[in-house]
C-alpha cells in the first residue's frame, strides 16, 4: 500500500461523500477509517433498530466510497482488531500506517468532540477538526445570533434562516406574505383518512448480517429489530424521500400536528434518520420541496411546514445544544424526577 498522507476518520453519522473531511482529501494519497464500536453503541442504551440502521448504512457507505476510488479500512464490530473506542481504534491505525496527520469532521456530540480535541496531544500528530457544513448555521453563527437576546425564540431564528437560504422568499418578503403557516397545519385526522406509508426496503444480505450481529451483541437493549425496512443506501434514502414528496407532502401541512391511534406515520416523511446520518442533504431536500410548491403541486402550508422543521427546528435545537453545553443535560428546568 502507498504511504498514507492523511488518515481520515469518518464517524457513523457522517455518511456523505461531501463531508468536509473527505472533501479535503485525496483518494490517491489518503486512507479512510471507519469502525463499528461497542463504546458508541452502548454510550446510551440505543434502540436495537438504530444500531442496526447505522451499522448497515456504514457498511454500505464504505462500499460507496470504494466505488469512488477511496481506500477504506473498515472495522466491523466482531473483527479481531476492533479496539472498542474511537481513541483506541485511531491509535491502532496510526501505529500501523504512520500518517502525516489525522483529518476529521467535527462530531455532533459534546462527548465525542472532546475526544477529538484530545487526539493531537495524545498521538503527537496534527489533527485537523473541520466544520460540519451539512448544517446551515454554524455554532459560531448561532452564538452570534443569540448574543444579547432576552429570549431565544425559534421563530425569529427561523426567519433569519429563511433570509439566509432564500427558501420560500419572494425578494425580501416571505412567500405568501407570512413567515409561518402553522395555524393551517392543525387539522384533526379521521380514521377513514387515506394514509400513505413510508417506502420500505427488504433487508439485503449486508443488513441481514448486521441484524443478526445486533441481536447477538445488543439483545439486552430495548426495542425489536423486526420488521426492518429502513433505507441503508443513498439511492434508497432518496427513493424514500421521493415517495414522500409524491404521496404525502401535498397533505403534510394539513395534518402535520395530527395524531391518530394505530397510525404511527400519517403524512410525515420519516426521513430524519437519513438526514442525521448523511444519506440525505438538508438543503437539497428543502429546495426540492420549494420546487414542488412553485410548480403548484403542493400547497404553501405544506412546503412551509416541512421546511420549518429542517432549517428552523433542526438547526435551532443543534444551536441551543452547542450554546449551552457542557452542563445543559443537567439543567432539568422542568424538575423531572425518575
Amino acid at each position: 500500500m502507498p504511504a498514507i498522507r492523511n488518515l481520515i476518520l469518518v464517524l457513523g453519522d457522517q455518511l456523505s461523500p461531501a463531508i468536509t473531511s473527505l472533501a479535503a482529501g485525496d483518494p490517491a494519497r489518503d486512507l479512510v477509517l471507519m469502525a463499528e464500536l461497542a463504546d458508541e453503541a452502548r454510550s446510551v442504551r440505543h434502540h436495537k433498530k438504530k444500531i442496526a440502521f447505522l451499522f448497515s448504512a456504514m457498511r454500505h457507505f464504505a462500499v460507496e466510497l470504494r466505488g469512488l476510488g477511496w481506500r477504506v479500512e473498515y472495522v466491523t464490530l466482531d473483527a479481531e482488531d476492533n479496539r472498542g473506542s474511537f481513541t483506541a481504534q485511531l491509535g491502532e491505525a496510526i501505529a500501523r500506517h504512520g500518517p502525516e496527520r489525522v483529518v476529521v469532521t467535527e462530531a455532533g456530540e459534546w462527548r465525542v468532540r472532546q475526544m477529538q480535541a484530545s487526539w493531537s496531544a495524545r498521538f503527537a500528530l496534527p489533527v485537523d477538526i473541520l466544520a460540519d457544513e451539512r448544517f446551515l448555521c454554524s455554532s459560531a453563527d448561532f452564538e452570534r445570533w443569540a448574543a444579547g437576546r432576552r429570549q431565544l425564540r425559534m421563530e425569529y431564528f427561523y426567519r433569519e434562516m429563511r433570509r439566509r437560504t432564500g427558501l420560500l422568499m419572494d425578494g425580501g418578503e416571505p412567500a405568501g406574505g407570512r413567515w409561518n403557516f402553522d395555524a393551517e397545519n392543525r387539522k384533526p385526522a379521521k380514521a377513514d383518512l387515506f394514509m400513505p406509508r413510508p417506502l420500505s426496503f427488504a433487508p439485503d444480505a449486508v443488513t441481514r448480517d448486521v441484524l443478526a450481529l445486533v441481536e447477538a451483541r445488543f439483545g439486552d437493549h430495548f426495542g425489536e429489530l423486526a420488521p426492518f425496512g429502513f433505507a441503508v443506501t443513498r439511492a434508497d434514502a432518496e427513493a424514500a424521500f421521493d415517495s414522500f414528496v409524491d404521496k404525502a407532502l401535498p397533505r403534510f401541512g394539513d395534518f402535520q400536528d395530527a395524531m391518530l391511534a394505530g397510525e404511527p406515520f400519517l403524512y410525515h416523511a420519516v426521513v430524519a434518520q437519513y438526514l442525521n446520518c448523511g444519506l440525505l442533504d438538508p438543503l437539497r431536500v428543502c429546495r426540492r420541496v420549494e420546487i414542488e410548491w412553485r410548480a403548484g403541486r403542493v400547497p404553501l402550508n405544506a412546503a412551509e411546514g416541512f421546511i420549518r422543521q429542517i432549517i428552523g427546528w433542526r438547526e435551532y435545537v443543534r444551536g441551543i445544544y452547542w450554546l449551552k453545553m457542557p452542563g445543559y443535560e443537567r439543567s432539568n428546568v422542568l424538575g423531572h424526577t425518575c
